[in-house]
């Protein structure tokens, strides 16, 4: 069964650190673009990170840039996303997308809210 699950949200203060993760199963992540989404209450969903499968290149939301870092751990076969001195706006539902050619999996999300 293929399969995309998300962990890791929670509530955290102004400037605090939580590091989510995507976890496959029936597929390996390795040879695939990985892709990190937000979507907060009432808006689109937009595209917060992604590693790419050739070189585990990197490519960040101007938002984000120097707060977050997305990773790929082979061994575990899961995609990461590390972020730090988050802010409010960071707030929402968190998903995991994976997308080969026409083939895309996606996560049921993971909620992130930044509030004092």
């Amino acid at each position: 069964q293929v399969e995309v699950v998300e962990s890791g949200g929670g509530l955290v203060q102004p400037g605090g650190s939580l590091r989510l993760s995507c976890a496959a199963s029936g597929f390996s992540f390795s040879t695939w673009v990985v892709n990190w989404y937000r979507q907060a209450l009432g808006k689109e969903r937009d595209l917060v990170a992604t590693i790419f499968s050739d070189g585990g290149g990197t490519n960040y939301a101007d938002s984000v840039k120097g707060r977050f870092t997305i990773s790929r751990d082979i061994a575990r076969n899961t995609v990461d996303l590390q972020m730090t001195s988050l802010k409010p706006e960071d707030t929402g539902l968190y998903y995991c997308n994976a997308r080969r050619g026409g083939v895309s999996h996606w996560g049921q999300g993971t909620q992130v809210t930044v509030s004092s």
